[in-house]
């Protein structure tokens, strides 16, 4: 017997009652590696970037993939040996991007904070371009630059605000974020572009939020950076980047999101008009729902009000529940077709009472031992992680076809004394 899920997640699935990734049984690597751990499928992953690939075929576009939403080396070179670049937003991106064999005119560079150390090894480095978030950013990078003796790339960061409609934490492209310059300032910068001496204003870029299942916010924004492109042309100033950033939700519960195809479909009749060269910075969209996160469970503790299933995975390993509310269909190792369903509120080990991966979840009746996966975790899983309660942070392991490979070793306790110094005078 071989089921599906209806979750947009094709190599992870029931057979003979046994949940598989790929063609390796998933109890089979919690026997060899321990649990909790990640894991991700390689079929997947390459599966989504191609779609993404194919659907925007048209405009031959760079397709950079936003390291933030998952680092792990093995997928960074995964993508990078199908073509992809990368969208990063620190010095320690940039080192793990080029150590993933990424060629530097491939990865593009965001956040608002950059720090002169790292602006100066990006531009060392000779990345394609600088995502500007405010003029003291672009001040900064022209004077690193001259200092140099270098011409360097940026792109200016538009915030179109737009409303997104998603979750306020993710919403980045309203005028109330901290992302991104308003049109007017933009339109003054290109116009002075000649105080930049040692820079090429010649993009734009533009990040609307995350986890987006609907076109009409990127076709709002997008018409309006367009408009933006078409403005500065009549006042002389010639664009040769447009990054349209990422941002393309995926299904967590019950979501109908876009297609990569129905996205392409909706938007690309504006680019084709810009005429520019187009950029994606797609993340969440490419992991995601390649994937999931494996606990066991410790406990079964019943109150008055509720029944409590405690596992070995909490907030230090996935927070999103606990900081977004988000929500993760948890599905057993093993496919149980008639049993009594209970429901559960899935909790971690993490003294915190928003140490919780599910609330108020009716599942098949669990019993201590059981294991159990946390779909769709391959985005803002392992990559948001941390050490809280001094716990050890989880393995990482990638199934290709009939095999599994540990990608990441899970931590022992002596990693958690790395860098730490004891002053002499308390030796």
């Amino acid at each position: 017997m071989e089921r599906r899920f209806e979750i947009n997640m094709h190599d992870f699935r029931y057979k003979n009652n046994h949940l598989f990734c790929e063609s390796v049984r998933i109890e089979d690597i919690a026997s060899n590696v321990g649990t909790p751990f990640y894991l991700y499928s390689y079929r997947t992953l390459i599966d989504h970037f191609g779609k993404l690939q194919e659907a925007f075929k048209e405009v031959n576009p760079l397709i950079c993939y936003s390291m933030k939403a998952n680092s792990n080396s093995a997928i960074l070179r995964a993508l990078v040996k199908k073509g992809a670049g990368l969208d990063i937003v620190s010095g320690g991106e940039l080192f793990k991007a080029l150590r993933s064999g990424c060629v530097p005119r491939k990865i593009v560079y965001a956040s608002v904070g950059k720090t002169t150390r790292e602006i100066r090894e990006a531009i060392r480095r000779g990345i394609l371009f600088f995502n500007v978030e405010s003029i003291p950013e672009l001040e900064l990078i022209n004077s690193i630059a001259l200092s140099l003796r270098k011409t360097v790339q940026v792109a200016i960061r538009i915030n179109p605000d737009v409303e997104p409609h998603t979750h306020r934490f993710i919403t980045t492209g309203k005028l109330t974020n901290k992302f991104g310059i308003d049109f007017e300032t933009a339109r003054r910068i290109f116009l002075q572009r000649n105080r930049f001496a040692s820079l090429k204003i010649n993009g734009l870029h533009m990040h609307i939020g995350s986890q987006i299942i609907e076109s009409s916010p990127f076709i709002g924004a997008i018409r309006r950076v367009a408009a933006f492109v078409a403005e500065l042309r009549r006042l002389g100033v010639r664009l040769k980047y447009l990054n349209i950033g990422g941002g393309l939700g995926i299904v967590y519960k019950n979501e109908r999101p876009q297609t990569a195809a129905e996205f392409a479909s909706a938007v690309m009749p504006i680019l084709r008009k810009t005429g520019l060269k187009i950029i994606l910075e797609p993340g969440r969209f490419i992991v995601g729902n390649a994937g999931i996160l494996v606990a066991r469970v410790l406990y079964i503790k019943r109150s008055k009000t509720k029944t409590f299933a405690i596992v070995d995975a909490g907030m230090n390993d996935l927070i999103r529940p606990a900081l977004y509310e988000a929500y993760h269909e948890i599905l057993p190792l093993r496919e149980i077709s008639h049993s009594v369903r209970t429901k559960y509120d899935v909790v971690g080990p993490i003294c915190e009472s928003a140490d919780f991966l599910a609330k108020d979840r009716t599942m098949p009746k669990l019993a201590v031992g059981d294991l159990l996966a946390v779909m769709g975790a391959g985005a803002y899983g392992f990559s948001m992680s941390s050490n809280y309660n001094q716990r050890l942070r989880a393995a990482e392991v990638m199934v290709n076809k009939n095999q599994f490979f540990i990608t990441r070793r899970r931590e022992d306790y002596s990693d958690l004394l790395k860098g730490e110094v004891i002053p002499g005078f308390l030796k």
